[in-house]
């Protein structure tokens, strides 16, 4: 049958596949066009040059699109994706591109799955992922969140000190009779019982599959997120929207102006009153919509209000001040000597010692309201992590509040970027949004002093959020978000950590 394949043969289309009893057969699927909807992989090659490598090294990459394209249509197509891997990957740690395969790409990935694809696909019980695009960009997204048992893809050449050549190895890009040798070498004369594809260059391998059929070219909404085997909790990067061209080349250009409307918005505000502050962000484009009632600030002699919140930028704290008009503290975990100098409002950060951090809790309330984040780490899915339960056993005063934030163009949250410009990639957008809404006072019978557990309020309060918000809880933690995405507990330690950390290197003495 492999010897008396028909390359060139007409195939039926998908809706024709029948997805029944295919839980014990293998399927072999191309990628681009086929699994996902888009037919281009320019954005994960854009996404790669971007957060591996460099704001210059994405603008050469969205440059070459007119050469590439041309070249793809009229020259090769092996020619065009080895120019698009060359830009994109040249020089870099190819730790860097696994980092930003297993954190970045995947998000967009799981907006683009087709539907009629997925429903065969994901029968079959043995699943094969046949693509022209580089193994290591796409391999976590096709297991994690497709059941892919593994991805032929092309393999990128890698020098001795870890860095992407720019070229790519032998067999070269799996394109055409590539991709059949690809299929032939991983299953010998045992083919799969299914192969399927979108466009001539996927037929080679296809023929040679006891059967096959086409994904046709027309347009269709991607699968839910939801209906994929893993939720995307965590990701990273800083764009919102997959960079197509034409979006890659509206964020360039908005990006001067962007840069230019947040210094605005950072050091404004800063030396303003919370009242006028409010003001002043109508002004600059920034959204407050507020719900629900704000309690009455404090009495003077009296003990403040315990403001828990779930936590969506950086500037949670801060944006609550001006809707509440007024003074408030804040305590997180982590946060630069810069970034507590220019900050409206007091932040202290937690030491991660219980005692220590009870009592600078508790000093803090005698002095005014407070505000806690106590998932300890931003989120930006419709998901709430593990509350920790330390701030219930403070006082029995809590007001939970609700935050919502949208962003456009940039998130304003970063596990491996430059916190530092958070705040800035927050007002870097058009029009930020901030939905803020404040529920009733806990009564005393829920909290600690009504002889409820820490951990039952903590969890309580998360339910109430959740529910609110339309979010799901979980309980995931900040340590779990910063080991899946970066490999690290999510610490951030102190100069004189750093120094210990340092002389303990070999080599230091």
């Amino acid at each position: 049958m492999v010897m008396g394949a028909r390359w060139d043969r007409r195939f039926d289309p998908i809706a024709q596949c029948s997805s029944e009893g295919r839980s014990s057969q293998t399927v072999a699927s191309a990628l681009d066009g086929t699994l996902l909807v888009s037919r281009s992989a320019f954005p994960y090659y854009m996404l790669v040059a971007l957060e591996a490598g460099s704001l210059v090294r994405a603008l050469v990459l969205l440059l070459s699109v007119p050469l590439v394209y041309f070249t793809y249509v009229f020259v090769s197509e092996t020619i065009a994706i080895r120019t698009l891997i060359f830009i994109s990957v040249a020089g870099l740690k190819i730790r860097d591109i696994e980092f930003v395969s297993r954190s970045v790409l995947p998000r967009f990935y799981a907006d683009d799955v087709h539907p009629e694809a997925w429903r065969v696909f994901s029968s079959f019980g043995r699943r094969y992922i046949v693509t022209a695009s580089p193994r290591v960009m796409v391999e976590h997204f096709a297991k994690t969140f497709l059941g892919a048992d593994k991805v032929l893809g092309t393999e990128l050449e890698v020098s001795r000190s870890g860095r992407a050549t720019g070229f790519v190895r032998n067999p070269g890009i799996l394109v055409g009779e590539h991709k059949r040798e690809a299929v032939l070498k991983e299953f010998g004369m045992n083919v799969p019982d299914l192969g399927l594809g979108d466009s001539k260059s996927d037929h080679e391998f296809m023929s040679i599959c006891k059967e096959a059929y086409m994904v046709p070219r027309i347009k269709c909404d991607p699968l839910p997120r939801t209906k994929l085997l893993s939720p995307v909790i965590f990701h990273d990067g800083r764009l919102v929207q997959r960079p197509t061209p034409v979006i890659a080349l509206l964020t360039f250009l908005w990006l001067p102006i962007g840069i230019l409307l947040a210094i605005l918005r950072v050091y404004t505000n800063i030396p303003l009153p919370e009242r006028i502050a409010r003001y002043n962000y109508c002004l600059l484009g920034i959204k407050l919509v507020v719900k629900g009632n704000p309690p009455p600030p404090p009495k003077p002699g009296h003990p403040g209000v315990l403001f828990i919140c779930n936590h969506r930028t950086v500037l949670d704290p801060i944006v609550t001040a001006v809707v509440l008009g007024r003074k408030i503290s804040c305590v997180t975990y982590s946060i630069s000597k810069f970034s507590e100098i220019i900050s409206p409002i007091k932040a202290v950060a937690l030491t991660r010692e219980r005692d220590k951090d009870a009592e600078n809790i508790r000093r803090l309330l005698e002095e005014g309201d407070l505000i806690i984040c106590p998932e300890g780490t931003t989120c930006r899915e419709p998901f709430l992590l593990r509350f920790s339960a330390l701030f219930a056993e403070l006082t029995d005063r809590i007001v939970p509040i609700a935050i919502n934030a949208k962003q456009t163009v940039f998130h304003g949250t970063t596990v491996r970027g430059h916190k530092f410009f958070d705040p800035y990639f927050v007002f870097m957008n058009p029009m930020p949004t901030y939905e803020i809404t404040f529920l009733n006072q806990l009564p005393k019978e829920l909290t600690c002093a009504g002889g409820k557990s820490a951990i039952e309020v903590a969890n309580y309060i998360q339910r109430v959020l959740a529910g609110t918000l339309g979010f799901e809880s979980t309980n995931f933690t900040r340590k779990d978000k910063y080991a899946m995405l970066a490999g690290t507990d999510g610490r951030v330690p102190s100069k004189e950590k750093k120094k210990e950390n340092d002389e303990k290197k070999p080599g230091k003495q």
